[in-house]
This record gives C-alpha cells, sequence and structure tokens, in this order.
C-alpha cells in the first residue's frame, strides 16, 4: 500500500554522541589565563579604544549608501533617517569619541551634511558617465560599477572623519576595499566629478589632496615614501597631491608628501613619480621595443613604438 504523502515520515532515533571524559580543568583555566591576554599590549589597547561589531558597521554603511543613491519618496526618508541616525548613535556610544563630543551631536551634525554628500555623488556620477563610453546609462553606474561603491563610502566615512570619530570610518572604507579592490583611506581629501575607471588596485593614502575633476586608472597608487618610519610620521602630510584635471593611467605610482602633480597634467602608465610635476605636462616611460621572431629567426624591428598620451 502507498503511503499518504500527507503521513508523516518516521524519524530516525538521534545518534548519541560519547563525551568521554571531561577536559581537564588545569589546561582550561591554562588557555582563559592566556586568551585574557597581557595588560597593555597591542590586543588589550585595541580592546580599550572600542570594539564595534565590523559587519553592524558594514552594514549600517550598505543601508545609507543605498539610501542615497537610490532614495525612497519623503516619506520614506522621514522614516529612514532616524532609524540610521539612532544605529549611527548606537555605534559611536562603542568607541572612544574626542574629549567633550558624544554620540546625538555628531550624530544630527553627520546627518545635517548628507544633502551635500548627495550633490558630490551626483557630480562623481555625472563625471562617470562622461568619462566612459562603455556607460549606457546613470543606473549602471550606480548599481554595478565598483568605483560608486568605493567613492560613496569614502564620502560618508569622510564626513565622520572631519568629524573626529575613531575607527568606524575606517571600517567602512575598508569593507569597500574589500568589495571593490580600491583602497580610499577616510583621511584623504578629494575634490568634485572624481572619477576611477575600472579600479581593481587603486590606492589613496591618508593624506593625499585630490583638486577636481581628476580622473584615475586601474592600478594608481597615491602613496607615501619611506613608510619604515612609521609613527615618527604621523600627522605630516606623506602623500601626494594632485591637482585639477589630471588623468592618471593604469599602474602609476606617485609617492611623496610635497610631489605636486600640476593642474592638467597626463601620467602615463607604470611611471614612477616621486618629484613634482609642473602644470599641463604628459609624463610616460620610454616606449618599449619588441623583440620579433619568425620561423626561429629574430625578426629586425625597424622602427620602436611610439605613441601620444
Amino acid at each position: 500500500m502507498t503511503r499518504s504523502s500527507a503521513e508523516p515520515r518516521s524519524l530516525a532515533a538521534p545518534r548519541v554522541v560519547e563525551t568521554g571524559e571531561p577536559l581537564d580543568g588545569a589546561v582550561v583555566e591554562r588557555v582563559v589565563q592566556g586568551l585574557g591576554g597581557q595588560a597593555g599590549d597591542a590586543l588589550a589597547k585595541a580592546a580599550a579604544e572600542g570594539n564595534p561589531n565590523p559587519e553592524e558597521v558594514a552594514e549600517w554603511a550598505d543601508r545609507l549608501r543605498r539610501l542615497i543613491l537610490n532614495p525612497p519618496d519623503h516619506s520614506g526618508l522621514r522614516s529612514a533617517i532616524p532609524a540610521l541616525g539612532e544605529r549611527l548613535r548606537r555605534l559611536l556610544a562603542k568607541v572612544e569619541l574626542p574629549e567633550g563630543e558624544e554620540p546625538t551631536r555628531i550624530t544630527e551634525r553627520f546627518l545635517a551634511h548628507l544633502p551635500e554628500v548627495r550633490s558630490r555623488l551626483a557630480e562623481d556620477v555625472e563625471a562617470a558617465f562622461e568619462g566612459d563610453p562603455a556607460a549606457k546609462g546613470y543606473a549602471e553606474i550606480v548599481a554595478a560599477y565598483p568605483a560608486a561603491r568605493a567613492i560613496a563610502t569614502y564620502r560618508f566615512a569622510h564626513e565622520l572623519h572631519r568629524l573626529g570619530v575613531p575607527l568606524l570610518p575606517r571600517i567602512m572604507t575598508e569593507d569597500a576595499h574589500a568589495r571593490s579592490g580600491i583602497d580610499i583611506h577616510p583621511g584623504a581629501t578629494i575634490g568634485r566629478r572624481f572619477f576611477i575607471d575600472h579600479g581593481t588596485g587603486v590606492v589613496i593614502g591618508e593624506t593625499c589632496m585630490i583638486g577636481d575633476r581628476v580622473v584615475l586608472y586601474q592600478g594608481v597608487t597615491l602613496g607615501a615614501l619611506a613608510p619604515r618610519k612609521g609613527q615618527m610620521l604621523r600627522g605630516i602630510k606623506r602623500h601626494p597631491t594632485i591637482e585639477d584635471e589630471v588623468t592618471i593611467y593604469a599602474g602609476a605610482t606617485i609617492l611623496g608628501g610635497e610631489t605636486v602633480i600640476g593642474r592638467g597634467s597626463v601620467i602615463g602608465g607604470n611611471v614612477w613619480i616621486t618629484q613634482s610635476i609642473p602644470p599641463g605636462s604628459k609624463v610616460q616611460i620610454e616606449p618599449p621595443r619588441l623583440q620579433l621572431r619568425r620561423d626561429g629567426q629574430k625578426v629586425q624591428q625597424p622602427e620602436p613604438l611610439h605613441w601620444d598620451i
């Protein structure tokens, strides 16, 4: 006789797992004491500075990004903004804020800056659309471009950084770095209509200053010299200044706090720069010479490759 599909299936008895002898209490206690750490070591200092859950910070940043880039109607905004503000206030309570500051005041000041941040992001998306012939529309940029995620997260994190909030801005931008491949420190200063094409491997350091209408391609590093000096360089400008309307092609490395790339310059791919470049310059490496072989025999290449940028 066929069993009705409505009849419950018989359940196998759960397998009994032998637990054996209890763990040695002395071993457990040694582990407890070891994991308790030493007062004053690096991990103890980290715990004392605050311990927000990185996943909670990343989720809050994602909700904020979606709200700003794809906002609901006014009714939806009136309910979403207080909810995001309350979540931010709870996150701020988990870090050590500057003396005299408290979570509610910082939250209100941050929210008050969001309309300006939205204007900046709208300009960034416009710059991406104008600069990339592969873009079929604005929605594609907002939804699919890794640079849109990285730049939006940077602009939110930068506002918190300006308000003196520790740790949270860095968690936000490092999460965006993990997802997009683009590493922008929240302390960097970036102007309007900023566009990163492709983006994988871009690094923008803490004290970097970038002007308006700047375009970067994948693999660009705007970094520091002498990183081994570490904490001795804290508070000193270590990263380059990129003036307005500069284009920097793939793989270029520009280092040093005194290095200035002048307005309107074009920096070719794979160059290494540690000194300032005058406005309107074009910088490129020597063209490569190709070695051609046919039937195992070297063929003379009469002219080196030439190109202009």
